[in-house]
């Protein structure tokens, strides 16, 4: 087991099952040493989607707790794209897009689950930049979704 794996068994955080690309793309590509990781939904533990508008029937608790979710799958998706979470060098950027209202000003708040899940599991390496933006509408009726890129170790 890895140095990261063994930290995220010590946090008890449970990494779910990366999850399957639900139209024609991959759900990774490395291009040298950076692995470029598609949006990734909010599963919750029992496996439902966190749907929802932020600002009409949810609000941000409920979406720091999907972005929250969503990093949890972006970590599934960089395990199974590696092997080893211990080749992860950086987290370089997330990308945040925010199911919300147009009144509804507090993404960055929302993606906050996310770049603190980050920081939470692979500590310095974890700090990214970001960008948090809001949408009408996502995949699903998805509350959130963030993509990802990451530096790699060879």
């Amino acid at each position: 087991m890895s140095r990261i794996e063994l930290h995220i068994a010590a946090e008890d955080i449970v990494l779910p099952a990366p999850a399957a690309p639900v139209a024609a793309y991959v759900p990774t590509v490395l291009a040298g040493n950076l692995l470029h990781i598609s949006g990734q939904l909010p599963f919750a533990a029992d496996g439902a989607l966190m749907t929802g508008k932020l600002g009409a029937d949810r609000d941000l608790a409920w979406g720091n707790a999907a972005a929250e979710r969503c990093a949890l799958m972006l970590v599934a998706q960089m395990k199974a794209a590696l092997g080893d979470l211990d080749r992860v060098e950086r987290i370089v950027k997330l990308g945040a897009f925010v199911a919300s209202t147009p009144d509804f000003t507090d993404q960055p708040k929302v993606a906050n689950g996310c770049s603190e899940m980050m920081v939470r599991i692979f500590g310095e390496a974890g700090r990214h930049a970001r960008s948090a933006v809001s949408v009408p509408s996502l995949p699903l009726d998805a509350s959130v979704e963030i993509d990802a890129v990451v530096l790699v170790r060879p």
